[in-house]
């Protein structure tokens, strides 16, 4: 009972009156009833905090710091700075609703306001039904979810509450202090020393005279650090100042005397030093799961599996566990919907003790999540995870945006020009009518594919497909290059190169997308004129170089979300079925048509163009009503797949950044929905759209950016714990963008490289 009063008090320090009654309660009242009448209080505590009662309620972000142990909200225009010694609670609510709840520490905050973080997380996570997904921040090393919040960066002033600091008082005009900036991507403005000595040349700094705000660039630093560390300086004036100072820009060597006045004589300025360590965005590294159980009385941790991917039947209902990513600084905390109170209140606490117990670093993340609330960085360590009701199958298209806001696109062929979003997630530039040229790889060169037999391709080929078709004014053209999964080394090597070539050939303006078999994206597919695109298994089409087929051939039909089909020949077994296609067996003496319960009239069509090439006349065949001799053929009556709903998964588009401005090449996630200013001219982007990987080339990108770039896609892909292989990868040029990367931004500008983005930003002085 006094460690119970004693937590009591702690939760209660917010309301001392309240603890005073409770103290006398427990003098008056029953032992046996004291149990009681202390968690009925501590309940009552936890979900009446009065910052709590308009919680969720609106969609957006609120901000809360930690002072004297109670919460305290942060005026809105000062969202995004945060002192270096205090705590924040911070609540991030969407349209749906959901939550983000975030626990932001400070390097300098104190044990106390670290811990009555903790408590008011759990209180919200608990107001708010248990349903958000919880996140620990650290400064220096906060997630890109709480990154993405505060596009135009987020700055770290000195001091706290504790030691006497208050919020930045709008207006204040006496102010002087000087921001280091650092970062491209996720920026971060650090106050640091007001002395000559805290200067570099490859970085941005503001210095901060309150009536007058000055951006000093270093010599070494780029064109793309200047435009973010513009966007910092004007916030400072909007916000902090209400737009009353004046903003000035100042290269290293020119400094006005009033920044001399400020900083004293200038002394030498120290070389570049480099960018700290950047995000690994391939998360190719294993992870471990852990269980979490109070059964024995004590909360203990046991392992599950040593490596991932894992198995998503490995999670329990009934229990909490641990995926361990620490090598990458992350930590996420599963929460099975049957656990115990004490489990699932006990999450953070775990993740926290479990960081103590393997000797990671204090700035290891930990995400804690609900079932049901599984981020796309959780679901990825699973080879199988599939959300409610959903099966395998080809993944539908949304729209960009959080979770909440996903909503699925339907396909309309005559607003594809108009309509860039349906564009990009169906991933069509148009309706497949364009102009089609096919050659097939032969001897390190191109040899022309004879145009009947346009749309089938075979497994010990490479091809490349030219496309071309107009838009507006302009033709444009896409070259496929589709690479089977039993073609030689030398074959690969040299699609690669002709590619280049073919690409070069052509002024450089194709769209180059990289196609594995089995893999091929809707547009490729709707090409060939109505007809299904047929790949064999292996074999190939030179003339006289086919090889034996199999004497039982399985032909798996679907149609994609933009109606265009596929016939994919798969293993010729029972499990290969899926309850939502068509299929067609071919064996010495019958040929079957398979009919599924969710299969489409398109995929039957299609179903007879394959007949026609295999011969013979078909036998249709009704899920559920198939004859002895069909099972037989597919080696015996084996479990499929038998849902009827496709996969429905929400997977929100990823970005990264490819730079090697520091000396080696290094990949960061750009954080929050990106935008098209996100694209760095000076830098290769990576956009991962889950089914499909686009390069993007800035103009001033380097040689050595260039060729690492698709080694790095390539290396994302197969690295990826979920187990993704082979898939499309497209590169484009600034300024050549098709309908089908673009439509992944909101509002984008065909225009906006016309002029210098600098220049842009800087007309805002």
């Amino acid at each position: 009972y006094v460690g119970a009063v004693f937590a009591a008090s702690l939760f209660c320090s917010l309301q001392k009156t309240f603890f005073v009654s409770l103290l006398f309660i427990c003098i008056l009242i029953p032992v046996h009833r004291l149990t009681v009448r202390l968690l009925l209080f501590l309940r009552a505590i936890m979900v009446c905090h009065k910052e709590f009662v308009d919680a969720g309620k609106e969609p957006g972000l609120k901000v809360w710091r930690i002072e004297n142990m109670d919460l305290k909200p942060v005026p809105k225009n000062l969202y995004g700075s945060f002192y270096t010694g205090d705590a924040y609670l911070l609540l991030f609510t969407t349209t749906a609703p959901s939550y983000n709840i975030h626990m932001w520490l400070g390097d300098e905050c104190s044990q106390d306001e670290s811990g009555a973080a903790a408590i008011f997380s759990t209180q919200l996570d608990d107001f708010l039904g248990g349903g958000p997904v919880q996140y620990r921040e650290v400064q220096n090393s906060e997630s890109n979810t709480f990154l993405g919040y505060f596009k135009s960066g987020i700055k770290y002033q000195k001091g706290g509450v504790a030691s006497g600091f208050q919020h930045v008082v709008t207006n204040d005009m006496n102010v002087k202090r000087l921001l280091h900036i650092k970062g491209r991507r996720a920026i971060r403005a650090t106050e640091v020393n007001m002395s000559w000595a805290s200067f570099n040349k490859g970085d941005c700094f503001i210095i901060d005279l309150g009536k007058d705000i000055y951006q000093w660039c270093g010599s070494e630093c780029n064109r793309f650090e200047r435009l973010k560390a513009s966007e910092v300086a004007i916030g400072i004036r909007d916000n902090e100042r209400n737009g009353r100072a004046k903003l000035h820009m100042v290269e290293e060597g020119d400094e006005t005397p009033e920044i001399t006045q400020a900083l004293g004589p200038k002394s030498t300025i120290a070389p570049s030093t480099p960018d700290d360590e950047q995000v690994d965005a391939s998360n190719k590294k294993k992870a471990s799961l852990f269980m979490i159980s109070d059964a024995s009385g004590t909360m203990k941790v046991s392992s599950v599996a040593e490596s991932s991917p894992f198995k998503q039947a490995m999670l329990s209902p009934e229990e909490c566990y641990i995926v361990d990513n620490g090598v990458d600084k992350n930590i996420f905390v599963w929460k099975g919907p049957k656990a115990n109170t004490s489990e699932r209140k006990a999450a953070m606490a775990a993740g926290q003790q479990f960081i103590k117990d393997k000797g990671y670093s204090n700035k290891t993340q930990i995400q804690v999540l609900p079932a049901g609330a599984e981020t796309t960085l959780f679901k990825q360590f699973f080879c199988d995870w599939k959300d409610k009701d959903e099966t395998t199958g080809p993944s539908k298209p949304f729209t960009i945006g959080r979770i909440a806001k996903v909503k699925q696109v339907p396909f309309d062929a005559s607003t594809l020009h108009t309509n860039k979003a349906m564009a990009a997630q169906h991933g069509m530039v148009d309706d497949g009518k364009g102009k089609v040229q096919i050659w097939r790889v032969e001897n390190g060169a191109r040899a022309p594919v004879d145009p009947s037999s346009y749309g089938q391709f075979y497994g010990g080929d490479c091809y490349l497909i030219l496309y071309s078709y107009r838009q507006g004014s302009r033709e444009q053209h896409i070259i496929y290059t589709w690479q089977g999964l039993k073609c030689t080394q030398d074959e690969l090597a040299a699609s690669a190169f002709l590619t280049v070539k073919l690409d070069d050939s052509m002024g450089g303006s194709p769209v180059q997308v990289r196609v594995t078999q089995g893999q091929e994206p809707p547009h490729l597919m709707s090409i060939f004129h109505g007809k299904p695109m047929i790949i064999h298994k292996g074999g190939t089409s030179r003339k006289g170089g086919q090889s034996q087929t199999s004497s039982t051939r399985l032909f798996h039909i679907r149609q994609s979300s933009s109606h265009a089909t596929r016939a994919v020949e798969v293993d010729a077994t029972a499990s290969k079925l899926n309850t939502n296609d068509v299929f067609v067996l071919k064996t010495p003496n019958t040929v079957y048509v398979w009919q599924g319960v969710g299969a489409s009239s398109e995929e039957n069509e299609a179903a007879k163009h394959v007949v026609s090439l295999l011969g013979g006349s078909a036998t249709n065949v009704s899920e559920g009503k198939e004859p002895a001799d069909f099972w037989t053929a597919l080696g015996g009556k084996k479990e499929y797949q038998t849902s009827k709903s496709l996969q429905n998964v929400v997977k929100p588009p990823r970005m990264f950044g490819c730079s090697n401005k520091t000396g080696r090449l290094s990949v960061e996630e750009v954080p929050g929905d990106f935008t098209q200013s996100d694209l760095a001219t000076d830098d290769v982007m990576i956009l991962d759209t889950w089914d499909q990987i686009y390069i993007w080339i800035g103009n001033e990108a380097n040689e050595e950016e260039k060729t690492g770039a698709p080694k790095i896609a390539k290396q994302y892909v197969e690295s990826d714990p979920s187990g993704r292989r082979g898939l499309a990868i497209t590169t484009v040029k600034q300024g050549a963008e098709p309908p089908t990367f673009t439509g992944w931004f909101q509002a984008w500008d065909p225009n906006m490289w016309d002029t210098d983005p600098l220049e842009r930003i800087r007309a805002h002085f």
